[in-house]
C-alpha cells in the first residue's frame, strides 16, 4: 500500500500560478495528477515515471510542468498561465505493476480555483 499526501492548490487569478506537491510513502513507478471539475469526468492532467518520462493532456501543454524528486518520492505540478477552465479538484495518482497486477493509489484531492 502507498499513501499519497498532497499539498498546494487554492485560489488564483487567471494568468496566475499555483504549485501542487504530492509525497508518496515509498517509491512507485508513475506519479501524476488527475482533475475533476463539477459535472465533468475525471481527466488525466500529467504524469511522470521514475525514469523521467512525462505525458501531458493537450490543454495544459506549455503551461503546466510536472517534475519529480525520486529521493523524496515527491511529484510537483507547476501550473502557470492558469485559466478558469483549470478549476477542478486535483488528485494525485500513483501506479505500479507488481507480479503482473496494476495497483492504483490516490491522494485525497486538493481544490484549485481560478477566477477570471
Amino acid at each position: 500500500q502507498v499513501q499519497l499526501v498532497e499539498s498546494g492548490g487554492g485560489l488564483a487569478q487567471a494568468g496566475g500560478s499555483l504549485r501542487l506537491s504530492c509525497a508518496a510513502s515509498r517509491s512507485i513507478f508513475s506519479m501524476g495528477w488527475y482533475r475533476q471539475a463539477p459535472g465533468k469526468q475525471r481527466e488525466l492532467v500529467a504524469f511522470i515515471t521514475n525514469g523521467g518520462s512525462t505525458n501531458y493532456r493537450d490543454s495544459v501543454k506549455g503551461r503546466f510542468t510536472i517534475s519529480r524528486d525520486n529521493a523524496k518520492n515527491t511529484v510537483y505540478l507547476q501550473m502557470n498561465s492558469l485559466k478558469p477552465e483549470d478549476t477542478a479538484v486535483y488528485c494525485c495518482n500513483g501506479w505500479e505493476v507488481v507480479n503482473g497486477v496494476k495497483y492504483d493509489y490516490w491522494g485525497q484531492g486538493t481544490q484549485v480555483t481560478v477566477s477570471s
